[in-house]
């Protein structure tokens, strides 16, 4: 059995996709964000960077008791590892699909992220942060666009790891101001996925959790100061 420490965002739904895809047996342990339950000492002895999701199995690889995992694409990679799909086992497929599933932590995540974070939340909007962080994200989408257009298929070619990665974050393109008829071989990628009943299921696990709206409280907890970790559990 896998203990997910989840909460139902992007980053949350790579871990909820992958592991209906797999048909891995889990059970979600809730890390309410917007209430501060990733600061803390309990969560963070999973892991230390305060952020979910993460994982504990208690049949790992390799035995030798319980194994945490924290940073999706961590999780993603062993996970695939685990079960021994959704990952090539030729070198040159395998790291195909690792490039582009670091491409998607290091780039598309933290852009997107930024990108929204100035365009919809922050309470001073500055046209540079806008305008920067807006360019960036057509960027990265035009980048994708022409993989896509490449491999007329998934992002490394066989559906994978790197499109569950991706997938959650393209969701986000209403919010962040882009339409998917500028980039014809997303929209047509983003159909093709969404047609996927594992990848349903996994975006429906914790849905009746998230709130229409940010409230105060949520705003101050996500984009103040983070606190330091509670003993509380």
């Amino acid at each position: 059995m896998i203990d997910l420490h989840y909460w139902p965002t992007p980053n949350g739904w790579k871990i909820t996709i992958m592991l209906e895809e797999c048909g891995l047996p889990y059970r979600v342990v809730p890390v309410n964000i917007g209430r501060g339950e990733q600061f803390t000492a309990a969560f963070q002895a999973l892991n230390p960077n305060g952020r979910m999701p993460a994982i504990v199995d208690h049949d790992p690889l390799g035995g030798d008791g319980p194994l945490a995992i924290f940073e999706s694409g961590a999780i993603l990679l062993y996970l695939a590892e685990k079960t021994s799909r959704f990952m090539p086992s030729d070198i040159k497929g395998r790291y195909r699909v690792t490039q582009w599933l670091m491409w998607q932590m290091g780039g598309l995540g933290p852009m997107l992220g930024q990108n929204g974070h100035f365009a919809l939340y922050a309470a001073e909007k500055i046209p540079y942060a806008i305008d920067r962080y807006g360019r960036e994200a057509h960027r990265l989408y035009a980048v994708l666009d022409g993989e896509l257009g490449r491999t007329n298929d998934c992002i490394a070619g066989a559906y994978s790891i790197a499109d569950m990665a991706t997938f959650p974050w393209i969701m986000t393109h209403k919010a962040q101001g882009i339409s998917l008829d500028d980039y014809p071989n997303i929209k047509r990628w983003y159909a093709q996925l969404r047609g996927r009943e594992a990848l349903q299921r996994g975006l429906a696990v914790g849905k009746e959790w998230r709130a229409p709206k940010m409230d105060d409280e949520a705003r101050q907890v996500l984009f103040g100061a983070p606190p330091q970790a509670s003993p509380r559990s």
